[in-house]
């Protein structure tokens, strides 16, 4: 009976926080009583068949050995599993839906990138202006003619394209919307077709809904699920001050304010930017949640990595503890081609910062190199166990935090393989 009333009593809370109409109530009652992890009983950690494939794509050794022996290990939440924007591997980003999988696959930590809309409300996008690519805004005629570029079909040797912000619309227009997975057609000649361009490796088989959220509703979702939180403040793509008195520091203090408005402890918000004054912001204005805000390093190619370099005592000295650059930038090649802690990682380890990285399982099979994410070792990459190959290198070696991920289920077997908090 007092499970019952829990359950109950958490799924008014939500519905309130979420805006949504009593008569929902059984399905979210549904939410609650699968996704209760802190509330009343520990959430049920299933991982799926991925990792298991990627230990079998390893060749025979130590680490092959190890993941194997954890084979029918019992599986637990944990911290060293960050999701990145829910599961979008198979997900529609930043949904409901891939918030869900996230969590049933372990990840201790999840993430609602933060952007607003027109009216300043603030919403879970992982760009300000994505809409075209990761919702179905164009098929919706009357929210499309908002766009701050409307679709225009393709032309002889012109891609189609659009440019569709949330800054375009109200959040009564973005509640209209339903995610999808992140793509376009640049052939297309009408919007329908543009809405189709996943990447082959992924997959529309989780697409038939997708349920976008705002970021009090991302923070009662989290709280229902028992999660850490980490919250991206995305850069605004409108000139700021918007509207003439919304500055920087406004939005930046805007999402802080809704944890503590909610309730929710320093301690589970992991508040990150790529804008280095953000982080200051928080660390003089918000001590408690500046403590482990996370500067996001925004490394593209090798010759960012000098500056980069250069910048972290500096860092270090005004308070920032932790540091998030791109996979890549943390690894390197040694002389006999073995993948080994690059300069970079070093540095960040002698200046004193704790190290997450971004963003493992966002590069298909690693049939080819990788790409972007693994450029430095590209060499060495040839097929899918490499992902555990690298994942290994950045726990043991470069001695991560933890790591962004979008499939978490691959980061949550590993750490629970290894122990990870």
């Amino acid at each position: 009976m007092m499970l019952k009333r829990q359950r109950q009593l958490l799924a008014t809370a939500l519905l309130a926080a979420l805006a949504l109409p009593m008569g929902d109530a059984a399905a979210f009652d549904e939410l609650v009583e699968s996704n209760s992890a802190g509330f009343s009983k520990p959430l049920n950690v299933q991982v799926g068949p991925r990792p298991y494939y990627l230990v079998d794509q390893l060749q025979n050794g130590p680490l092959k050995s190890k993941l194997k022996a954890c084979s029918e290990k019992h599986l637990t939440r944990t911290r060293f599993s960050i999701s990145h924007r829910g599961a979008p591997m198979q997900f529609p980003e930043h949904t409901v839906e891939g918030y869900q999988a996230a969590a049933r696959m372990g990840a201790g930590i999840i993430e609602c990138d933060v952007t607003f809309t027109k009216d300043r409300e603030l919403v879970c996008r992982h760009d300000q202006c994505d809409l075209h690519t990761t919702t179905n805004i164009l098929t919706i005629p009357a929210l499309a003619a908002k766009c701050t570029q409307p679709f225009t079909p393709a032309n002889g040797g012109t891609p189609a394209s659009a440019t569709c912000c949330t800054s375009d619309i109200t959040l009564a227009e973005f509640r209209l919307l339903k995610g999808k997975m992140d793509g376009f057609n640049p052939n297309a000649t009408t919007p329908e077709e543009y809405q189709n361009g996943t990447p082959s490796w992924r997959t529309e088989a989780y697409s038939a809904t997708g349920t976008l959220v705002t970021l009090k509703e991302h923070i009662a979702l989290m709280n229902s699920f028992g999660v850490n939180m980490t919250p991206e403040l995305k850069e605004a793509r409108v000139p700021m001050p918007y509207q003439g008195d919304f500055t920087q520091e406004k939005y930046a203090q805007k999402m802080i304010d809704a944890y503590k408005a909610a309730g929710v402890s320093p301690k589970r918000v992991w508040a990150q930017s790529f804008n280095i004054n953000d982080i200051y912001y928080w660390i003089k204005n918000e001590p408690a949640f500046g403590k482990q805000a996370v500067a996001l390093a925004e490394t593209d190619v090798p010759a960012d990595l000098p500056p980069a370099i250069a910048a972290l005592p500096g860092m270090r000295a005004k308070g920032v503890q932790i540091v998030a650059p791109p996979i890549w930038a943390l690894i390197a090649l040694d002389g006999s081609g073995k993948i080994v802690p690059s300069a970079y990682a070093n540095a960040i380890k002698q200046n004193g910062f704790k190290i997450i990285p971004w963003s493992l399982e966002r590069s298909g099979p690693l049939t080819d190199g990788g790409g972007y994410y693994y450029q430095s070792v590209s060499s060495v990459i040839k097929g899918p166990g490499d992902y555990y190959n690298v994942l290994d290198v950045l726990s043991s070696k470069v001695g991560i935090l933890g790591i962004f991920s979008d499939w978490p289920g691959t980061a949550t077997y590993y750490g629970n393989c290894f122990n990870k908090p």
